[in-house]
């Protein structure tokens, strides 16, 4: 009887788990489509996302303002579930610490970028 319960459980999670990657992957197959967007903010002036600069760019700004807070929001989930169970959740938070840091540094270097476009004066 509990080898049955266990088992149960277990398709259970796997079946959440198995939904959860399809919601992501379905979110990232639209999230790399501009559309009839203008790509604005060009690191490069003259470049497009179709050049490796721009590229490059839209790699940066994906993991900066997708990647990193999703990741933190799932390690605070983390700590959640630690918390919850008796573990220890200081290395959940500071990893979602060091996500949101991540995240926040590319936004600053993505700002200092659009500003100084006209170079040095």
């Amino acid at each position: 009887m509990e080898v049955n319960r266990t088992m149960n459980q277990f398709a259970q999670r796997v079946v959440v788990a198995l939904a959860i990657c399809l919601v992501i992957a379905q979110s990232v197959a639209i999230a790399q489509n501009l559309g009839a967007a203008p790509q604005v903010n060009v690191a490069v002036q003259g470049q497009t996302g179709a050049q490796p600069e721009g590229a490059f760019l839209n790699f940066v700004n994906w993991v900066g303002n997708v990647i990193a807070p999703v990741g933190a929001g799932v390690a605070v989930l983390g700590a959640v579930g630690s918390y919850a169970t008796g573990r220890g959740v200081f290395r959940w938070l500071a990893t979602a610490a060091g996500l949101l840091a991540i995240s926040g540094l590319t936004r600053l270097i993505e700002f200092w970028i659009a500003q100084g476009g006209g170079g040095v004066s």
